[in-house]
């Protein structure tokens, strides 16, 4: 019998978060600052563990190496020191629920009154865990995951010595599901070690620490199984970062523990498991430690996380994408992403990216894909300079680009600056038949115009066939992107054939 994928959006306890209560829509904002503690001038202090030797490579000891007493008494030590770290997290949220007025016996003669349904407030609580990892003066900070604070009205830890507190959101991020809380202890609290999860290895016994099910200081151990696992597309989870797998038991109640090595050092932050039951399999996931690092450092220093932005739409050159593309730019079976519109007055516009460019490496680290690029892009700080390599209508060149941070996504998602605003494809047999064009049409058809883009302003619609630019014919997207490109000044002119008329449709970059 063949199996189906399990469906994130069909259930939690499928492929979930790990917190127990509601699911909640992931939203990045800004800290309130009706919420967020007074900042002070104090320091942030945390605890990295210092850069050392990877664990050893090579063929295993033997037997008689490692005992299962000194095993042992290495799982009891490390639980020993990390568990004072991590807390629970409790939160309740607020849901608004219209509830219907309830029914007349005048209803049946005049039929039901036009009375607007009631709203009822209720109380929902949730459950996870956190890490303390920062001290500022008399605050301490905790991250956890974006999911488990949700939109909580309320929001409290308990510690390892079961002392309670107060807790209130000083930054979120559901680009990598995490969230960082202050609360006021009163005196000193251990922190975490933080660790290099670029130095986690696949093999590598470690330790899941948090409250499962809320059965508070819960120590699995297990292994690495996978590094750099990334969520499948449409799934829900946050796909800003990759994840670590471990087949240490997690199970909900365990979003935002810890994931430890065997050196006591965090290299992972629990976020979500894959299950059909809701328990553990054995698959459960982290987001690796370097990538809470700098959601903390950002979230502590400027209330918000900071990410690098190129100014770009890109898309996979693939087959079920954009058939035909990859082939017409010489460009079919290389890793990499298809530029298809720059934003004006961006990075990319600025250091001379342009439409049709297929971007490969950055930094000299290969691009995979169009979804690798966004993230990679994301995690370079803003003002940071990084080389693109580039393939431009078959020629190789690199460009040196300045990046600026990212504005919130509503913000991104304004087609407006968006240059030419226009994607195009090869007219094959398919697209030939559809549009019922003769054979002595040729061009590239309109796959894609972007909402108040220039494209879109000028009246340009998916389905039209551009035959010329600026009076040259246009026979394969190689033609387009070279047309559109050597375009003097700031005008170009489509000739745009549509239901068996040709029309001039002129767009100002």
């Amino acid at each position: 019998m063949k199996k189906r994928p399990i469906s994130y959006l069909a259930s939690l306890a499928l492929i979930g978060a790990l917190s127990l209560g509601p699911a909640v829509e992931q939203m990045w904002s800004a800290p309130s600052r009706e919420n967020t503690p007074e900042r002070n001038d104090a320091p942030i202090e945390m605890r990295e563990a210092p850069r050392t030797d990877p664990m050893p490579t090579g063929p295993a000891p033997t037997a008689a190496a490692v005992t299962p007493e000194q095993l042992s008494l290495s799982f009891r030590a490390v639980a020993e020191e990390v568990m004072p770290v991590v807390v629970e997290v409790n939160v309740i949220e607020v849901i608004r629920q219209n509830i219907p007025r309830s029914s007349s016996p005048w209803d049946f003669f005049f039929g039901p009154g036009q009375q607007a349904p009631e709203q009822r407030e209720f109380e929902r609580p949730g459950l996870g865990s956190g890490v303390i990892v920062a001290r500022r003066g008399e605050t301490a900070y905790v991250v956890t995951n974006n999911h488990v604070v949700g939109e909580a009205r309320e929001i409290s830890v308990r510690l390892h010595d079961r002392r309670e507190f107060e807790a209130t959101i000083v930054g979120r991020d559901a680009r990598t599901d995490l969230a960082v809380l202050a609360f006021e202890p009163g005196e000193d609290v251990p922190i975490a070690v933080l660790g290099n999860s670029d130095d986690t290895f696949v093999g590598e016994w470690v330790l899941a620490i948090g409250n499962p099910f809320g059965f508070e200081s819960t120590v699995t151990s297990g292994i690495i199984s996978a590094v750099r696992r990334r969520p499948g597309a449409g799934s829900g989870i946050a796909d800003f970062t990759d994840y670590i797998q471990t087949d240490a038991a997690i199970n909900p109640g365990n979003s935002g523990g810890a994931l430890v090595n065997l050196r006591g050092e965090i290299i992972g932050i629990n976020t979500w498991i894959a299950s059909r039951s809701g328990g553990s399999v054995g698959l459960g996931f982290a987001v690796p430690i370097n990538t809470a690092k700098r959601v903390i450092t950002d979230v502590l220093e400027r209330g918000r996380v900071a990410y690098g932005w190129l100014g770009v739409s890109i898309a996979d050159a693939a087959p079920r994408t954009l058939p035909g593309v990859a082939e017409d730019l010489g460009i079919d079976g290389r890793p990499g992403a298809l530029v298809m519109n720059v934003n004006r007055d961006s990075p990319a516009d600025k250091a001379g990216v342009l439409p049709g460019d297929f971007i490969t490496a950055i930094n000299g680290s290969e691009v995979e894909n169009a979804n690798n690029l966004t993230r990679v892009v994301g995690l370079i700080p803003p003002g940071s300079t990084a080389q693109f390599s580039i393939v431009r209508l078959g020629r190789e060149l690199e460009l040196d680009v300045t990046l600026a941070e990212r504005a919130p996504d509503g913000a991104v998602a304004d087609g407006s600056q968006l240059w030419p605003g226009i994607t195009v494809i090869p007219i094959d047999d398919a697209i030939r038949e559809n549009l019922e064009l003769s054979s002595e049409v040729t061009g590239v058809t309109a796959a894609r115009v972007d909402a108040n883009s220039p494209s879109a302003t000028a009246g340009l619609r998916p389905g039209d066939v551009v035959t010329r630019v600026n009076d040259r014919p246009i026979a394969s997207v190689m033609d387009f992107y070279r047309e559109l490109n050597a375009t003097n000044g700031d005008e170009v002119r489509f000739r745009v054939y549509r239901g068996g008329r040709e029309f001039i449709i002129g767009l100002v970059r």
